[in-house]
């Protein structure tokens, strides 16, 4: 798959996270974990690397850094919106693909921002996203751990919090054993033309979105395509509780000491 040279990573961080407050900031071994995320994205090799925030602390720790800062407005409902201003205050026309790598996802693999940046420059998505096989059941019925159901063609057909499709028989049966057959775990980075990322934002919240709670699901009840790849590499888990941090910082030593 093409991966389009001139694509863009942008970064929203907002300072005001409820779960774990001054989010962005937070230190991850010797750095900030807005740093973390934004080496990741030049990893990836984007063109250009952006960090959307609405405080001037998380600018601040950027200074010297090779990334650009979009000081956004703190009144944003969701990091969507966010970008959508990113977009306006950098200029991009509407075919430029642009990344949503969210700022907790200090470990994101290179290949998979990537991965979606080449399925958001195929012709006809509106929307490019990553999903990972379930193996446990455990997070097949954690409703945390947002599940996806792909059609043949590897396009989404619904994003949930339940497990679906439900395995009938086998749940009738037994919930604690992982029933055969294939589920997929949605990770949550997404790729788009900016375009549509206007499109996105002016949208309304969708019916099955408010009932979920899911934003994804406004772009397909608004019959719109999205493409959802298998990522190429896994995804450790992102950062939004002081129990998340801790883990990520144990993770961060064991790969300096080589462990």
């Amino acid at each position: 798959m093409d991966v389009p040279a001139d694509f863009v990573v942008a970064i929203p961080a907002r300072h005001a996270s409820t779960r774990l407050p001054g989010k962005p900031l937070q230190p991850l071994g010797d750095r900030p974990l807005v740093l973390h995320v934004a080496q990741r994205a030049l990893e990836a090799g984007a063109a250009e690397v952006w960090v959307a925030t609405d405080d001037a602390r998380v600018r601040d720790a950027l200074a010297g850094f090779p990334v650009r800062v979009a000081m956004t407005s703190p009144d944003h409902p969701s990091g969507t919106d966010r970008l959508a201003e990113c977009a306006a205050l950098a200029g991009w026309d509407d075919d430029r693909v642009v990344v949503n790598l969210q700022g907790d996802e200090p470990f994101a693999p290179a290949s998979g921002i990537r991965a979606v940046a080449g399925l958001a420059a195929q012709p006809g998505v509106a929307l490019a996203t990553l999903a990972a096989p379930i193996d446990d059941v455990g997070t097949l019925l954690d409703p945390n751990a947002v599940k996806v159901v792909r059609g043949a063609d590897g396009d989404a057909l619904y994003f949930s919090r339940a497990p679906v499709p439900w395995p009938r028989d086998a749940f009738a049966r037994d919930r604690t054993t992982m029933p055969a057959g294939r589920w997929w775990r949605h990770i949550g980075i997404y790729g788009y033309r900016v375009g549509f990322l206007r499109r996105f934002a002016a949208m309304a919240p969708g019916e099955l979105e408010q009932v979920e709670m899911l934003e994804q699901l406004r772009v397909l009840e608004a019959g719109c395509r999205v493409a959802v790849g298998i990522a190429p590499d896994a995804f450790p888990p992102g950062v939004d509780t002081p129990e998340d941090l801790a883990r990520a910082q144990a993770r961060l030593a064991a790969a300096d000491t080589g462990n």
